[in-house]
């Protein structure tokens, strides 16, 4: 797949999702908020859209930044967060990334990826979604739907989402980095589901090799 033809693909995901509601971190980093940006992705992961706004809601009007959320006890913050996927352990990360940012870096939010990946609990997606989101910065997040399609469409071969995104690293244009997480993220909630996706319904049909996909709709 040359870039011509990605150019006309990401169009139609485009103007496939319509008015789809935005994932949960998109509509969090409206604020451009660092803190409150960091904070999200690491509850986000394994959860579900709804279920990371709704403890976002309850957190954050007490929580501005990391001296704040080191006031709350363990079980405090735990009832907080509730019910995101592992809220315990979440718990506790949020707890150490908020002494590490203290301690290294007067509490503010690192503006770099370098920075970002030397944060206690923070790995290559959400930095890079924190780059993006909270500083404008060039950088790709690979989730698993941008790992499930970039590969099943063919545009990368790549068997780790790390290995996905250094590979998008080389081939992708820039001017696509930012939004291609956005993009496919919807996409991949909507039409190109992990197991058996809609490819009856998918405008891509005809650029589509449907790497890997067996049983589909």
């Amino acid at each position: 797949m040359n870039n011509r033809t990605l150019a006309t693909i990401l169009a139609r995901v485009e103007k496939s999702l319509g008015q789809t509601t935005p994932p949960a971190m998109v509509k969090i980093g409206q604020k451009r908020d660092p803190f409150r940006i960091l904070v999200g992705c690491l509850l986000s992961a394994r959860t579900r859209d709804e279920v990371t706004e709704s403890a976002c809601a309850r957190l954050f009007p007490q929580v501005k930044g990391p001296r704040d959320l080191l006031k709350l006890s363990s079980r405090q913050l735990e009832r907080e967060i509730y019910p995101v996927a592992f809220y315990r352990n979440k718990a506790k990360a949020l707890k150490s990334l908020c002494s590490d940012l203290i301690e290294r870096f007067d509490g503010q939010v690192p503006e770099t990826l370098e920075e970002l990946l030397t944060l206690k609990g923070v790995g290559r997606k959400t930095a890079n979604l924190t780059l993006i989101l909270a500083f404008d910065g060039m950088g790709i997040c690979v989730d698993t739907h941008v790992h499930r399609i970039a590969n099943r469409w063919g545009y990368v071969e790549a068997a780790t989402p790390e290995q996905t995104e250094q590979a998008l690293r080389k081939k992708l244009p820039q001017k696509y980095w930012q939004r291609f997480n956005e993009l496919l993220v919807g996409f991949g909630q909507t039409i190109c589901k992990p197991m058996s996706p809609l490819c009856s319904q998918c405008p891509l049909d005809n650029y589509c090799p449907r790497i890997g996909v067996g049983k589909h709709r």
